[in-house]
């Protein structure tokens, strides 16, 4: 009896791992169509990342479910109790993902329709580009229970950060040059800080494979390079 007992939990807490790679692997489909729908202006995939999101949505409840289950009715220890967390606490994250990526979807379309300038939106794409790998890092990082993988993603959320920073300052001045354009360019920014903020979801993902495995928490400040806050750009000259 008591062997099957120990199965059973050995089930259940497999099955909130599986969960977790199936969320994470819609998000990664969602972030790659959300970027090919902005580099291609494909309104029709555009427009399918969108309803994607539920499904998304809905595995976060799942596991919030299957979590919280695990919790009462196990009440487990040590490595089974930081998985059984560690499931809980990245799902959180994927949804967040998931939510940055439609918006991004959703802002392609009013790129497609309104931005003119290709070299924008092809430095948008590498960005967006960078974001994914991290994220699919990160998810082979939790697959693997790999800390040294989760680290490598960790310490590279500062490259997204300088790209984003350089982005910022060029749509600030390709603003000021030419007012006509804020309204575009003010989606481009949006696309820009939600890649941002799914690099830093990544590395909050890195950070909870890190717990699952060791049991500590990562004491190192997090590297971060985003100086958009105190950036500034003169007001071109007017003659």
């Amino acid at each position: 009896m008591a062997e099957h007992i120990v199965k059973s939990f050995h089930d259940q807490l497999e099955a909130l791992s599986t969960a977790i790679e199936q969320m994470g692997g819609l998000c990664e489909t969602q972030l790659t169509d959300a970027i090919e729908a902005m580099a291609r202006r494909d309104l029709g995939l555009a427009e399918k990342i969108v309803e994607l999101d539920a499904r998304i949505d809905a595995l976060e409840s799942q596991i919030e479910l299957q979590a919280i289950r695990l919790l009462a009715l196990r009440q487990p220890m040590a490595s089974d109790l930081r998985e059984t967390l560690g499931a809980l606490k990245i799902s959180v994250d994927l949804e967040r993902i998931g939510d940055l990526a439609k918006n991004v979807a959703k802002r392609a379309i009013v790129v497609s329709r309104e931005v003119t300038d290709q070299h924008l939106v092809q430095g948008l794409v590498r960005m967006g580009r960078l974001s994914l790998t991290q994220l699919k890092n990160v998810l082979d990082a939790y697959a693997r229970r790999d800390v040294n993988a989760a680290t490598t993603v960790w310490r590279c959320d500062d490259e997204i950060d300088e790209i984003y920073n350089s982005l910022f300052r060029e749509l600030l001045t390709y603003m000021m040059e030419d007012p006509k354009k804020i309204g575009p360019s003010t989606h481009l920014l949006f696309i820009a800080k939600n890649f941002e903020r799914i690099g830093d979801h990544a590395t909050n993902i890195a950070e909870t494979v890190s717990y699952i495995v060791t049991g500590t928490k990562m004491t190192d400040p997090r590297p971060k390079s985003d100086t958009t806050s105190t950036t500034t750009v003169d007001a071109p000259r007017v003659d």
